[in-house]
């Protein structure tokens, strides 16, 4: 990923909510470098998505879109590391 790549990322991961904010953003941070083109690409449609389902589905109130399963779950799975 370039650098301009990463910026892009980084500004499409501020939200218009604070609580995606502080999780995705760092999300981004420690796992964006290591995305392949296709992590990449799913992740980038996944920002594209409205803030009240991205909220649903990383905190598990609803079940997100079958394309987007193993994203959520990474990115659930590296919030409980950062709180432990």
């Amino acid at each position: 990923m370039t650098e301009q790549e990463l910026k892009k990322l980084q500004w499409a991961s501020r939200r218009g909510m604070l609580e995606l904010d502080v999780v995705l953003l760092p999300y981004l941070e420690q796992k964006g470098a290591d995305f392949s083109s296709s992590e990449l690409a799913q992740y980038q449609q996944f920002l594209e998505e409205t803030d009240p389902d991205l909220y649903a589905w990383i905190m598990g109130f609803e079940t997100p879109k079958d394309e987007y399963a193993e994203l959520v779950g990474s990115i659930k799975q590296f919030v409980e590391q950062q709180i432990k």
